[in-house]
């Protein structure tokens, strides 16, 4: 039987997959300059721009994904916590809830995506910097009272089987948590994409793009929002305890529906 690394690499860009991967970049490009404009538009007036969030979830459908909502994400004073599969998450959260992120500090620099970074609002975190912990968990604090916020307390992608560990010490925003914050586990599925959407051992993050968004067909990806809950008394944790129970418990519900 061929490894899964094996037969992802299979599916490198033929001729067809390139023409695939120019059209799309090339709408992804007109959607950019569209929602720039308006953005432009909205911070001429001051007014707060949705546009970011709006344009990386046009990105996602440009780049083939179709995204299925189950649930409703709260709109403000909400930290969503979701698990990682790929970099269509971010994309595809921020379209489906307005959401902004953390990110390692290390993106700040990067060409394009930093940037793109910077206009949704990103908080960066610059995770060996252990002095400036408690300025970055204050600003943290200070975001979270206005639009969501999204962290993916596994710090790093899995493969869609299973739930990598939870790192409690991304959760130091709740411990303890800002007045009326309330918490969301956010379950991303793939379904039967799951195996081509993670970084092949080796794979380059450019590499990674361009094998998805040159792919035939379309991605599908089910986002549920679970019920939110109240942080207050957790600590760090308990929250990531019961944002894992909660995630658990829908996997394995998800699962026994696809088996009926």
């Amino acid at each position: 039987m061929a490894s899964a690394s094996n037969a992802r690499a299979d599916l490198a860009p033929g001729v067809s997959g390139y023409f695939r991967l120019a059209g799309r970049l090339t709408a992804i490009l007109a959607c950019l300059l569209g929602a720039l404009a308006l953005h432009g538009i909205w911070r001429l007036f001051r007014r707060p721009s949705p546009w970011p969030p709006r344009f990386l979830g046009a990105v996602a459908w440009l780049a083939g994904a179709r995204i299925r909502v189950v649930g409703q994400p709260l709109k403000q004073n909400v930290l969503l916590l979701a698990n990682h599969q790929s970099w269509l998450d971010i994309l595809a959260i921020a379209g489906a809830s307005g959401s902004t992120f953390v990110a390692k500090g290390e993106l700040r620099t990067a060409p394009l995506v930093g940037w793109l970074c910077g206009l949704n609002d990103t908080l960066f975190v610059e995770r060996g910097d252990r002095l400036g912990v408690a300025a970055q968990v204050e600003a943290l604090r200070s975001a979270l009272g206005g639009r969501p916020v999204t962290i993916f307390p596994e710090g790093t992608t899995g493969d869609g089987t299973a739930l990598l560990p939870f790192k409690a010490s991304l959760l130091a925003v709740a411990d303890p948590p800002p007045p009326g914050l309330m918490i969301q586990p956010v379950l991303l599925d793939y379904g039967s994409a799951t195996p081509e959407i993670g970084w092949i051992g080796g794979e380059s993050g450019a590499s990674n793009a361009i094998r998805l968004v040159s792919r035939a067909g379309t991605i599908p990806l089910t986002i549920r929002f679970l019920e939110p809950f109240d942080p207050a008394g957790l600590g760090r944790k308990g929250v990531a305890a019961e944002t894992r129970r909660r995630m658990e418990a829908a996997q394995a519900g998800s699962a026994g529906q696809s088996g009926v």
